[in-house]
């Protein structure tokens, strides 16, 4: 299942912005990955926010705020369009809730890590990616009964 995680220093996002991020965040993941828009995929989309204390995030130029958003998805989830897509929809969102400009965009790295097939266990079991894929098709034909 898809995680994400946005990790920023205290005080970058606006107030707005850190109310909507993780779920903004989320469903930009789920969009890319390709999932069926259905409650039990939402509830498996994973989404952190990780606030550094003041002075913890820095550069050899500048203290001006960096952001970093990892994304974990199972291996072959995301072709070289949906990692493009994720990458440009990641940074938007984050700009925006941090109140800032197009021209900030250097600002937000996005890592993305896929999970080889067999590595990723949630309720106790080891989740395939195949499993998850008859999930989404599963959720998908409901949606469109």
């Amino acid at each position: 299942m898809p995680m994400i995680r946005l990790t920023v220093p205290a005080g970058a996002l606006t107030e707005e912005g850190r109310t909507t991020v993780q779920r903004d965040l989320a469903t930009v993941l789920l969009h890319w990955e390709g999932a069926p828009d259905t409650a039990f995929f939402r509830a498996q989309a994973w989404s952190y926010l990780v606030e550094l204390p003041e002075g913890a995030q820095t550069t050899a130029e500048d203290d001006a705020p960096r952001f970093l958003v990892e994304v974990a998805v199972p291996q072959g989830a995301l072709s070289e369009r949906r990692r493009t897509g994720l990458v440009q929809d990641a940074t938007k969102t984050v700009l925006s809730a941090a109140g800032l400009t197009p021209d900030d965009a250097l600002r937000v790295w996005v890592l993305m890590h896929e999970q080889p097939d067999g590595t990723w266990g949630a309720g106790g079991s080891v989740i395939r990616y195949a499993d998850l894929i008859a999930l989404a098709r599963q959720g998908k034909e409901q949606a469109d009964a």
